[in-house]
């Protein structure tokens, strides 16, 4: 048996959760980071008892647009799987249906799923400090259900979500340099979408950034940052929605 893992996370608080979900198997691990450009999904060849694990964060309540793209290259041959969306203390609306039909798409059946709260990647005080430790506890409680679970079901989990999916609306702050900027160029060969021009890495392309943060999580300069205005503005506009402690919600299927 080996395990996959395909992850999405840009600032760190997906594959934070996605890591103590992995402590509940012990078998060899093969990691795919979907941000690298050059990773070959179509590349990878399942046999019957693999598992995989898809991590996400939820962007405006949807998978990450280029997500989806690159689920449809991998060739899943039955291989039961396990949905992990993290979300910003606010809501993942349709991200885990969306996740979950992505992945059936390409072949693979879902058994599970968890949605976990990790700090907010743009407004930074929502969700500050989770998953914490009752967080965690919760985490591991689910992922070690699930390594139980896999080998005695072939049912399909029912995870929250409508169709048609929420309009996905593209959050307006995009990052862009400072004088602090060395032109290293780590930001743009790092960035999931190709936004960034290698030879002009003090920019972006507004119509291709998906303002994952990624290029502001890496600067080594800490040059790259978004609209202090706009940042205060969208605060003020979810402060409402995530003033509140959100709860992890772990998915499983009925078992007859």
């Amino acid at each position: 048996m080996k395990l996959y893992a395909f992850y999405f996370s840009p600032t760190g608080g997906t594959k934070r959760v996605l890591d103590e979900v992995l402590t509940a198997w012990d078998c060899e691990k093969h990691l795919v980071d979907l941000a690298d450009r050059a990773a070959d999904l179509g590349g990878i060849s399942f046999e019957k008892d693999d598992v995989c694990l898809a991590a996400v964060p939820s962007f405006s309540g949807r998978v990450p647009p280029f997500i989806p793209q690159k689920l449809e290259k991998v060739q899943g041959k039955g291989t039961k799987a396990v949905l992990i969306v993290s979300y910003g203390n606010r809501a993942f609306d349709d991200t885990m249906l969306e996740l979950k039909n992505s992945l059936e798409t390409a072949g693979f059946r879902c058994i599970a799923g968890l949605s976990a709260v990790t700090q907010h990647s743009i407004m930074t005080k929502y969700g500050a400090g989770r998953p914490d430790e009752a967080d965690l506890a919760e985490i591991r409680g689910f992922a070690q259900k699930c390594a139980e679970l896999l080998p005695l079901t072939e049912n399909s989990v029912e995870v929250p979500g409508n169709e048609p999916y929420r309009p996905y609306h593209a959050i307006p702050m995009k990052p862009k340099a400072d004088s602090r900027c060395t032109g290293c160029g780590l930001c743009a060969r790092r960035c999931p979408v190709g936004a960034i021009p290698a030879e002009q890495p003090r920019t972006v392309d507004k119509s291709r950034c998906i303002s994952c943060m990624q290029c502001v999580r890496l600067c080594p300069r800490q040059a790259r940052h978004v609209s202090a205005v706009m940042l205060w503005v969208a605060e003020r506009k979810l402060r409402a929605q995530c003033a509140v402690r959100k709860e992890n919600n772990p998915y499983f299927p009925d078992q007859e």
